[in-house]
């Protein structure tokens, strides 16, 4: 089981300051909520815990090893599901999620298999073999959540994953969270809606260029 910690991390791009003096676990086993209004710095601590941005001051870890660049964090089981999901429109669903669980090591039939079961979990196994582009909004998200779950990594971090979704789908992927983190998963939900926040174990709250513990 693998823990993530952030300790004392400055966070900024370029000249612009975003967040000052972080400290937070993301422990296995537990879903952990970090909330704020846009622009608090939702998805630039999640990219310094992703290995994307490098803090200015503090450090980021892994098991109390350096984190390292983006590439040392996915050999360390970090993965990232982004707001904007990454996906590439010139791949269908499938493909998305294929190819980059081959990318992170697995076998064809590995990403086969976890394609298919995770596109069943998020109910688009109909829409295995449609180009991104011909998606809705949702079932783009979701596909991009399905890639996600598919590389079975040992942190999981979710940015916004459920802010085009309904909300029978949105309580589909809080529940498929809630079973990776049951599996003992660090998982971490960057969210503006109170509801999906209220569902997590614990809650840092994004303001001011500060953290604060809702619920520590």
């Amino acid at each position: 089981m693998t823990t993530l910690t952030l300790e004392g991390a400055d966070l900024a791009h370029g000249d612009q300051h975003v967040l000052r003096g972080v400290t937070v676990t993301a422990r296995p086993g537990e879903l952990l909520a970090v909330t704020g209004t846009s622009g608090a710095g939702k998805t630039t601590l999640l990219s310094a815990m992703a290995g994307l941005l490098r803090p200015r001051a503090g450090s980021v870890a892994v098991d109390g090893t350096p984190l390292g660049d983006r590439d040392r964090a996915v050999a360390r089981g970090v993965v990232l599901i982004p707001q904007e999901n990454g996906l590439a429109a010139i791949l269908t669903a499938a493909e998305n999620i294929s190819v980059a669980v081959i990318a992170t090591g697995g076998s064809p039939a590995d990403a086969r298999r976890r394609t298919a079961e995770s596109l069943d979990a998020l109910g688009l196994s109909g829409q295995a073999n449609q180009l991104i582009d011909e998606l809705s909004g949702g079932q783009q998200q979701r596909t991009a959540i399905a890639r996600g779950l598919a590389l079975h990594g040992d942190v999981l971090l979710a940015d916004e994953v459920t802010s085009e979704l309904d909300a029978s789908n949105r309580q589909k992927v809080l529940d498929l969270l809630r079973a990776e983190a049951q599996r003992g998963v660090a998982v971490v939900l960057a969210t503006h809606d109170p509801e999906t926040a209220a569902a997590c174990d614990r809650e840092l709250h994004l303001a001011d260029g500060e953290a604060v513990w809702v619920r520590p």
